[in-house]
């Protein structure tokens, strides 16, 4: 069932929200609801705030450069999603979810069980935050201890003035972050029911779409036109080629490509590439492709769509090359 991703500036609001979203799917679940129910945060998997503090007193040098803390703690949760993740259950990621990659890597996880996502943006601006921010930061001696990192402690000055600079605003009209769900810190409790309602329409009511898993990888079979590895690199460089050949000087538009080998018979302009709105060089198109040829080669936990064939091995090639440059661009 799906992924409701929680996304804000730090203490903007997110944790209360997501909490009033979990009560709130659990209510309309009920004890014989036919879903299961996640909460998952930082503070769940015990990640403590100053993980996203680069500043030079608290990280040292080699550290900072690589992020390296962060990484991890970016590893953690999304090992928790990734094991709650399925058609059967609904998880509610709260956090600061600011980086555009990291929901689009989400979104392809979500993707990959065909289970829908949406994003919820939870927003007061900067000045009501850092305000919040800064009364934590005063009251932090009676707090409990929420340095360590619980769900309502502050963050240091600077690592909360890093991470809003850092922060990277949802866009609707991007697939990871579309449907994007917007609650303003002053939105009472009718209103915040609205959003709420239109959030289960999406996730679990009729407005629910049905998602495909992603095709960019394949099923390794015996393939009767020869082996498969040599399959496998034959009809990715000749998309490669072809690419190249066809794009035009100023980059960008579509390039049609035959759906199978120009050196096989039925050669026909089946399948389209979206450049994005440069011209695109051999190194990147190359990079593209041997992470393609790297999920593909050995057939490891892939899930089964069809006997293999080199058409079918373009089409997966061409639709991974599609996300790929919607990513990058």
């Amino acid at each position: 069932m799906p992924l409701i991703i929680i996304t804000g500036l730090p203490t903007s609001g997110k944790t209360t929200r997501a909490r009033q979203l979990h009560a709130y799917l659990a209510a309309r679940l009920g004890p014989d609801g036919p879903y299961r129910l996640h909460y998952i945060s930082d503070a769940t998997q015990g990640v403590p705030r100053r993980v996203y503090d680069l500043s030079p007193a608290a990280l040292p040098a080699h550290v900072r450069s690589a992020n390296a803390c962060e990484k991890d703690a970016r590893a953690a949760v999304y090992a928790a999603v990734k094991r709650a993740l399925s058609p059967r259950d609904i998880v509610v990621l709260d956090g600061l979810n600011y980086i555009k990659g990291w929901r689009y890597q989400l979104f392809c996880e979500a993707k990959n069980v065909a289970t829908p996502s949406c994003v919820v943006q939870v927003g007061g601006g900067v000045a009501r935050a850092r305000a919040a921010n800064e009364a934590r930061l005063a009251g932090r001696v009676g707090d409990g201890g929420a340095e360590g990192g619980g769900d309502d402690g502050p963050y240091e000055r600077g690592n909360w003035e890093n991470l809003v600079f850092r922060y990277e605003e949802p866009n609707p009209m991007t697939r990871w972050d579309s449907p994007l769900f917007t609650l303003a810190w002053d939105d009472d409790e009718a209103q915040a029911r609205e959003v709420f309602a239109k959030i289960w329409d999406v996730i679990a009511g009729e407005g629910r779409k049905v998602v495909r898993p992603n095709q960019s990888t394949v099923q390794r079979d015996k393939d009767p036109g020869g082996d498969y590895l040599y399959v496998l690199e034959r009809e990715t460089q000749d998309i490669v080629k072809k690419i190249l050949e066809r794009q035009s000087d100023e980059g960008g538009g579509e390039v049609s490509l035959p759906r199978v080998n120009s050196s096989d018979a039925g050669v026909g302009e089946e399948l389209v590439v979206e450049l994005p709105g440069r011209k695109v060089g051999l190194p990147q198109l190359q990079r593209h492709r041997r992470a393609f040829v790297a999920m593909n080669r050995g057939g490891i936990g892939l899930e089964a769509v069809g006997s293999l064939a080199a058409a079918r091995l373009r089409e997966s090639f061409v639709g991974y090359l599609n996300d790929a440059f919607e990513k990058d661009g």
